[in-house]
């Protein structure tokens, strides 16, 4: 019989991070300084990674007020240029114009199709529940953060959204939790 030759190897953790988003003692600082810097946690509660809000990392900068202005002003020009080629297309350049009604549309199909009630055109239904309950929520958010700002018309249609939306959301999770029927056909062959 022959024997197995046995292979040695090492394992070197060159991650620069702990899971609380320390730098690792036996990092050296010129190391931390020329990588990438550890994920920062979100204000929802949680980070990407799952980590508790405590464990938050630095925060980056805001820009300042003038790399604000020129990005604002180059974001301008760029939609100009796209508003030109539109019209020069035959279009109108204010379809592209983004409304809150328009958003609140978008919000709308996003949600139906995360139900499953819609589909993309020769696609098959996608069922997203959680997708789902979370887009609801954030229509339900901007409810209650908008109130007393928007036009009565506006209101009038976030309102509609959301009742469609939430009686489409129950419908379907409580189809998705009733047991499978019998198929009618053999009760009709009685």
């Amino acid at each position: 019989m022959s024997e197995k030759k046995q292979e040695s190897f090492t394992v070197t953790d060159r991650r620069l991070f702990t899971a609380d988003g320390e730098v690792r003692q036996d990092i050296s600082e010129e190391q931390v300084s020329t990588s990438t810097p550890p994920p920062v946690a979100s204000n929802s509660g949680s980070s990407p990674l799952g980590a508790p809000p405590e464990h938050e990392g630095p925060i980056p900068p805001a820009p300042t007020a003038a790399e604000q202005q020129t990005q604002a002003d180059a974001y301008r020009k760029s939609s100009r240029d796209l508003d030109s080629r539109v019209e020069q297309s035959g279009h109108s350049a204010k379809e592209l114009e983004m409304t809150f009604e328009r958003f609140m549309a978008s919000l709308y199909m996003s949600a139906m199709l995360q139900l499953g009630l819609m589909q993309e055109e020769g696609g098959q239904p996608r069922l997203d529940l959680i997708g789902a309950r979370q887009t609801i929520d954030t229509l339900s958010l901007l409810s209650e953060k908008t109130k007393g700002n928007l036009t009565s018309a506006e209101a009038n249609f976030l309102q509609n959204v959301l009742y469609e939306l939430r009686m489409a959301y129950v419908e379907v999770t409580n189809a998705l939790s009733r047991p499978p029927q019998a198929p009618a056909t053999a009760a009709a062959k009685r």
